[in-house]
């Protein structure tokens, strides 16, 4: 039993602080379908790209010794998005910098990194939604919705007011028309990948939200996999699956924490891109006091390097 004499940790000054000395950050950092688009460059605000088509298909037949007849040759179509600009910025006193911290040696590094992941997830939700594309002072990238419009099935077909996307026009994307939402269901599923198969797509990735992913856990076309259990290995129960098998092949199912509910991509990985006018770039600003200060930028658009190659589920969401 202590006395009063006893000297303890209560009657202590100056005892060391009980810290960790590690940052925990859970903030999703995923950006997938940002990941799976190729990298191209753009040399101009507005970023133009052609697509082209072959004649449909015929039996093609011709009369012995005939003449040959001519067609004007069909042309390719220009499609274009203009190239948005988005920013971070850092700002950290000389002093915070220098001082002893838990976790990070410098607070400026720290916050850089965490400014650079930000950008991108703005960039990832931005080319998966639903933004038109714009030329305004504060130009705008279209997203992935209101590009594919041809290959298109709306989940709330029948329905007062179907989800609508009205497509590329004088120059520009325009975002798609709401309507009423309907249950996404297997067979939508695969008449969008029928559609962009039959047009020479092969859209091996399927991206969703977590509401239309619960209900993709359903469909009949999962492959399932099995765990055989032998001595006292413990079972594992699937509940879910990353692969659909349609008729049009195996399909790589994605989750995406940024896109809307009321659609589901049926994507061509070989026919998507981003396009930057200019990278990721970290510029030190003038300094106009005791701090430094950092700016990130990059300036990129959304590119479907070929409608046809892709389909959209629209519509979901209920």
């Amino acid at each position: 039993m202590a006395t009063a004499t006893t000297t303890t940790v209560s009657n202590t000054s100056g005892l060391a602080e009980d810290f960790e000395d590690i940052i925990f950050n859970v903030s999703p950092t995923d950006t997938p379908m940002l990941t799976m688009a190729k990298r191209t460059k753009a040399t101009n605000r507005y970023h133009q790209w052609q697509v082209d088509s072959l004649a449909a298909a015929s039996s093609n037949k011709a009369e012995e010794g005939a003449d040959a007849s001519y067609a004007t040759a069909a042309q390719t179509t220009t499609l274009g998005n203009y190239c948005q600009i988005s920013t971070k910025t850092v700002d950290i006193s000389r002093t915070l910098d220098i001082v002893n911290k838990y976790g990070r040696k410098s607070e400026v590094a720290m916050q850089l990194m965490k400014r650079g992941k930000e950008l991108k997830r703005d960039m990832e939700f931005t080319i998966c939604r639903n933004q038109p594309s714009a030329s305004t002072t504060a130009r705008a990238t279209a997203g992935w919705e209101c590009m594919i419009s041809g290959n298109l099935v709306a989940s709330n077909s029948g329905q007062t007011a179907d989800y609508s996307v009205r497509g590329f026009s004088a120059a520009s994307w325009t975002a798609p028309e709401d309507g009423s939402s309907a249950t996404f269901v297997e067979a939508d599923l695969t008449s969008a990948l029928g559609l962009a198969w039959a047009d020479g797509g092969d859209p091996s990735v399927i991206m969703m939200s977590k509401l239309n992913k619960n209900r993709f856990n359903a469909f009949s076309g999962i492959a399932t996999k099995y765990n055989e259990v032998k001595g006292t290995a413990q079972a594992i129960v699937a509940g879910a699956a990353d692969i659909y098998v349609s008729s049009y092949g195996n399909h790589t199912v994605k989750l995406n924490r940024y896109m809307r509910d009321v659609a589901v991509f049926c994507i061509d990985p070989e026919y998507i891109s981003v396009a930057y006018l200019d990278g990721i770039k970290k510029t030190p600003m003038a300094k106009t006091g005791d701090s430094e200060r950092h700016l990130l930028t990059v300036e990129y658009c959304l590119v479907a390097n070929s409608l046809d190659a892709h389909a959209t589920v629209g519509g979901t969401g209920l």
